[in-house]
């Protein structure tokens, strides 16, 4: 039960072959050209892990890993890969893989058999679990070292750290999945590629094919856009060819290694399928489908004429249609590339180059990238959308995407770098196409595995719970929670999303499309929560937010810009486009939306409270009788002397916690050397929490919180203890805020009710 050859296999054998492993059984049973190997199953797997006492040691890193963390998951991923692969396997193990090597050279001839080999975790290829295991290969490997060396480096890949982040998110058990390993013949094919037996995002009964010159690696990874072909499978009539410049092809080097070289000159943009070997892969898809009942994902290569079928799974998600736009009409297309996941996704661009870089990609954004790897399924999970430079409709991106329910562009060529980061773009996720701009609904269609659940009988609380708006198009989702407004609409996006840089639009005496700009991203929001109150942050961008916009050539390069020339004090140094906010804001109240209010950021001294009021009077909306007006406390010399801005004049304050918490501890959360002094619960900065709440209250301003800590259950308790009015938390914590704000206010009921005893 260690070794199973792949004839003594079927789809049956998913709990000790994992799903590669059963599925190679299974067709080699029927009969269908697969080359032959032979699986190192699960108990193998499990027996190494026991017996070398390693698995304990394990499980403790992952009990202890906080997976929305991206550099700590990342770090825990790999202290365990080191500890599987630098742990030698016991003899008793390794002759198992040992003698099944041996006998497969035999049987092909080989004094040491090329083979590739493929890790198959026993969830991994189940409609529910597509990403509980890594799915890593290693091609050409030969010689016994080597592969028990691979074997290893596959079980590893069990714990890749998108593997870890899917189990959790899943309620997957990690000690209750289990992996196996395939080693097969390697085919060192001419043209490779993958098969869909039916058109993956649409549904339609045409076989969709993507090839490519070498090993099939290329095109499964998305190193390459590959050719692209629809066949009618009821009468194998070719329905489209498209031929495209396949710049790169993975293919054997002398010693037994698989390297991605360049293509030559003369193929590049040759068509890889003939007609009838595209009717030959069609034929082999009907088999196929009609041997397991259902549409297949298949990975195929041609060797010396020969068709070999390398995986065939079951395709896990099908396309149901999206929402059409008229708008669609109206916008500028500014990139094309290929459908590979319908749906429309409206959000704000962010490049990502390297995987350092994933945690740019927030809720709500558009991620571009030249291709999807397995590390970024945590970002794109965040993501409405991706569209990638490279790849086609089979490549990762595409695969993913379906998975998770989002609209997918891949194949563009150049959306790197024609996209602009935190240009707003819409992407459309069947057409192939991105457009330039917001199509309304888009973005807050919950086409996502992330949408915003909402509990059907919402809880009432004294304390309101409001919500943290970033973008406007994210105002419907918001709204959804059942929140009592929003506590923080932040001012960033809209501004920044335009690629203009603010001042440039007051230098080019263009003030008024900034006012428009602003008015009508506030508007979307105010009207979506009227008559809730809506408290808007004036700008608070960092100058490093603004060098790239087009206008922002000259914006001074700090070393720090966190402590430097952002929020109020930035706006009073260029009142005309703090001017330009209050002119919006006045425009709005002006058309009856008297449920948006305004709050200064960054202030550390009641003269800018005061500065500010001015200039807002100075537009015609005169602080605290047009308008509520108020301020964020997120220094800790404002939270000090918060009296003396109460006796200045505030309707209301936000108690901003990352920043404060920074500030007061002088630690830069971002810092890997500090970030573990950062604490929103150190006793500074609860006491400077515990000062501004009691203090307002006693004065009869509102206060609220819109950091991070109003989203930590424990926190919450203390805040309303304290007598904070609203809690203000990230749209997807809502709900539970609320219960965790419902149960402060009973515990505090009875607790007053005990003492009156």
């Amino acid at each position: 039960m260690y070794v199973k050859k792949f004839e003594d296999l079927s789809k049956d054998d998913l709990g000790i072959a994992g799903g590669k492993g059963a599925n190679l059984g299974e067709l080699t049973q029927a009969g269908i050209s697969v080359p032959p190997g032979f699986v190192v199953t699960s108990k193998t797997y499990d027996k190494f892990m026991r017996d070398t006492g390693i698995f304990n040691s394990v499980m403790d890193i992952l009990d202890q890993v906080d997976i929305n963390n991206t550099k700590e998951l990342q770090e825990a991923a790999e202290e365990i890969k080191e500890i599987i692969i630098e742990t030698p396997i016991p003899e008793d193990i390794s002759t198992y893989i040992i003698e099944a090597y041996n006998q497969l050279s035999q049987r092909v001839g080989e004094e040491e058999a090329d083979v590739a080999i493929r890790s198959s975790a026993t969830a991994e290829d189940l409609p529910e679990a597509s990403f509980a295991g890594q799915q890593d290969t290693f091609l050409h490997v030969q010689g016994l070292k080597n592969v028990i060396e691979y074997v290893r480096k596959c079980w590893a890949s069990l714990f890749e750290a998108r593997a870890i982040f899917y189990r959790e998110e899943n309620n997957f058990e990690h000690s209750q999945v289990y992996i196996a390993v395939v080693v097969q013949q390697m085919v060192d094919s001419d043209k490779a590629g993958v098969m869909f037996t039916v058109n993956p995002s649409t549904g339609e009964n045409i076989a969709l094919i993507e090839g490519s010159w070498g090993l099939g690696e290329s095109v499964v990874s998305g190193s390459v856009t590959p050719d692209n072909y629809a066949v009618a499978k009821e009468n194998n009539e070719i329905l489209n060819v498209k031929i495209s410049d396949k710049k790169t092809m993975f293919t054997n080097e002398e010693g037994g290694t698989s390297i991605q070289v360049e293509v030559p000159e003369e193929l590049r943009n040759e068509r890889v399928l003939s007609d009838e070997e595209l009717i030959e892969l069609v034929e082999m898809a009907k088999r196929v489908e009609g041997h397991y009942g259902k549409p297949q994902d298949t990975e195929w290569a041609f060797h010396d004429g020969e068709l070999f079928l390398l995986q065939s799974r079951p395709i896990t998600t099908l396309g149901d249609g999206e929402k059409e736009s008229s708008e669609e009409v109206d916008l500028e297309v500014l990139i094309k590339g290929l459908g590979a996941s319908p749906g429309l996704a409206s959000g704000t661009v962010k490049v990502i180059l390297s995987l350092d870089e994933l945690d740019k990609v927030q809720d709500g954004d558009v991620m571009v990238t030249t291709m999807t790897t397995p590390d970024m399924v945590p970002a794109m999970k965040r993501a409405t959308g991706i569209v990638t430079d490279e790849g086609g409709v089979t490549c990762h991106a595409a695969i993913i995407s379906r998975e998770l329910g989002i609209p997918c562009v891949v194949g563009t060529g150049d959306a790197t770098t024609s996209l602009k980061e935190n240009d707003e773009v819409t992407a459309d996720g069947k057409k192939g196409l991105v457009y330039k701009g917001i199509i309304k609904g888009a973005e807050s269609e919950e086409t996502s595995a992330s949408a915003v659940q909402v509990s059907a009988t919402p809880l009432i609380t004294v304390t309101e719970v409001k919500a943290n708006v970033s973008m406007a198009e994210a105002a419907s989702k918001a709204a959804a929670t059942g929140a009592d407004g929003v506590g923080l609409l932040r001012t960033e996006h809209m501004m920044l999303s335009t690629g203009i840089h603010p001042k440039k639009f007051i230098l080019d005496g263009e003030e008024d499309k900034l006012v428009n700009v602003i008015a009508e991203s506030v508007l979307k929001v105010a009207d979506e929560f009227y008559p809730k109150k809506v408290w808007y942050r004036t700008l608070d961008a960092p100058t490093d937010e603004f060098i790239t916009l087009k206008g922002g050539e000259n914006e001074p390069r700090e070393h720090n810009p966190m402590l430097g020339w952002r929020g109020i004090r930035r706006e009073l140094d260029e009142p005309e486009i703090l001017k330009a906010e209050f002119k919006a804001i006045k425009k709005l109240h002006d058309k009856g939306y008297q449920n948006i209010g305004i709050m200064i950021p960054l202030s550390q001294h009641p003269s800018e409270l005061r500065r500010a009021k001015e200039l807002c009077a100075e537009v015609g909306l005169v602080p605290q009788v047009d308008v509520e007006f108020g301020m964020m406390v997120e220094v800790p010399s404002a939270a000090i002397i918060i009296d003396d801005y109460i006796a200045e004049g505030i309707d209301f304050v936000s108690l901003g916690t990352n920043d404060l918490t920074q500030y007061t501890l002088a630690v830069d959360r971002n810092n890997e050397y500090v970030a573990k002094h950062y604490s929103e619960e150190h006793p500074a900065v609860m006491a400077l929490i515990e000062r501004t709440i009691k203090h307002c209250a006693a004065a009869g301003v509102a206060c609220s919180i819109c950091g991070q800590a109003g989203s930590v259950p424990h926190i919450v308790e203390k805040l309303v203890k304290f007598g904070i009015t609203s809690v203000s938390s990230n749209i997807d914590a809502v709900e539970e805020v609320r219960k965790t704000v419902a149960r402060a206010e009973k515990k505090i009921v009875l607790d007053v009710a005990r003492k009156q005893l």
